[in-house]
């Protein structure tokens, strides 16, 4: 399994131990993981995230065999579009936004046009809903969680969309869901580090209703721990055993048919 959701580098509000790449190749090893799509943490609270980019190339340089990057572009930011070719040529699966934190609302048009252009380059574009729970949360820490509106306004935006959103809840997994139309659902994919286990068991029951094939494997390292949803998935009740999620190479191929999928 690949994690798709993995950070390296400082956390502005609080002290995060080890949060570096040669910490997250152990990890994965310890936790029999392939691989991992890493994000550069300190960049969703740049107002310029370019340099934090060049940071995140030159972290994970000598892991490229196991940690690919995936790059933060600002769509209302001058020359974005050269940075999502920047991107692509660096080989990242991915590309991460932060619309909350830059203060660019559920419909805004830059974002739709991200979307877009990362899709028609084989790149997802990766959201992130939350970081820490609003209850522990830095009083200058002032952005709110991603909306289920602002999902569901770029899942619209095309076909060559494709979503990964993490840190999201059960609520909101199932707000955006139910609210797109069969062909808008299979353009979103859910990571399940917020999901939440036994004794609520949200997961299961989302497998019952959604389907496994809509869920990837993230854990939100180094903010939240890898064996989470290790464990959310080794504690399914027997009817969802063994749970299959999709793989990370079935995200961009998901609109061609791909339909590939690795033991949870």
């Amino acid at each position: 399994m690949i994690d798709v959701n993995a950070l390296v580098g400082p956390y502005p509000f609080r002290h995060v131990p080890h949060p570096d790449p040669e910490v997250l190749v152990r990890v994965l090893d310890r936790e029999g993981l392939e691989g991992a799509w890493v994000g550069h943490l300190p960049s969703a609270f740049y107002r310029d995230p370019t340099p934090g980019n060049a940071d995140l190339l030159a972290m994970l340089r000598p892991f490229r065999d196991r940690l690919r990057p995936a790059p933060t572009i600002r769509p209302d930011w001058p020359g974005w579009d050269s940075s999502v070719a920047a991107a692509a040529d660096a080989g990242a699966p991915a590309i991460r936004a932060y619309p909350p934190q830059w203060g660019l609302g559920p419909h805004d048009g830059s974002m739709r046009e991200l979307a877009l252009a990362a899709g028609e380059r084989g790149m997802a574009l990766l959201l992130t809903v939350r970081f820490e729970d609003l209850r522990q949360r830095h009083a200058m820490d002032a952005a709110g969680d991603l909306s289920a509106a602002a999902v569901r306004a770029l899942a619209r935006a095309g076909d060559a969309v494709r979503l990964v959103v993490t840190a999201a809840s059960r609520d909101m997994i199932e707000e955006v869901h139910w609210g797109l139309t069969d062909a808008e659902q299979q353009r979103v994919f859910w990571d399940i580090s917020w999901v939440w286990g036994p004794p609520e068991h949200h997961l299961a029951k989302l497998f019952r209703t959604i389907g496994p094939e809509r869920f990837v494997f993230g854990t939100q390292w180094p903010l939240r721990l890898v064996q989470t949803p290790r464990a959310t998935l080794d504690l399914l009740p027997d009817d969802v055993r063994p749970a299959r999620l999709s793989p990370a190479s079935a995200i961009c191929a998901a609109g061609d048919g791909g339909t590939g999928t690795v033991s949870g």
